[in-house]
């Protein structure tokens, strides 16, 4: 089983794939990276040799920001739009959608599950 980037690829399936395991990392992004470190895409994890392994290893710590670094840049961009107090930020804060999504209905992954509330109950008009 090959290890990188502090994953483990799954071993029967393609290279091409399995490098998208690792957080970052997404089919396009995982056919330059093997272009780049001569690595046939067809190929299965368990078939690759130690040095294609290093190759790859290698081009994956000298080009891309993976794994425990992209989580840490990307929430220290979320920190500091709200620490700036910018609009994105308070809808971080609120935890609301941030990209211009509407909230009157739907928004349920980002306001979590409905909470009732108590006396708003619509009142009928009488004819």
């Amino acid at each position: 089983m090959a290890r990188m980037a502090g994953v483990d690829l799954p071993k029967d399936k393609r290279i091409e794939i399995s490098l998208t395991y690792i957080f970052g990392i997404g089919v396009s992004t995982s056919r330059k990276i093997l272009e780049k470190a001569e690595v046939d895409p067809n190929t299965r994890t368990h078939q690759l040799t130690e040095t294609e392994v290093v190759r790859i290893r290698e081009t994956i710590e000298r080009e891309y920001k993976v794994e425990g670094d992209l989580r840490r840049e990307i929430s220290m961009n979320i920190k500091r739009l709200m620490d700036l107090g910018t609009y994105r930020g308070l809808r971080h804060r609120k935890g609301l959608p941030v990209r211009g999504q509407r909230t009157h209905t739907n928004a349920r992954t980002r306001k979590g599950p409905k909470k009732t509330v108590a006396g708003s109950k619509k009142v009928r008009a009488k004819k």
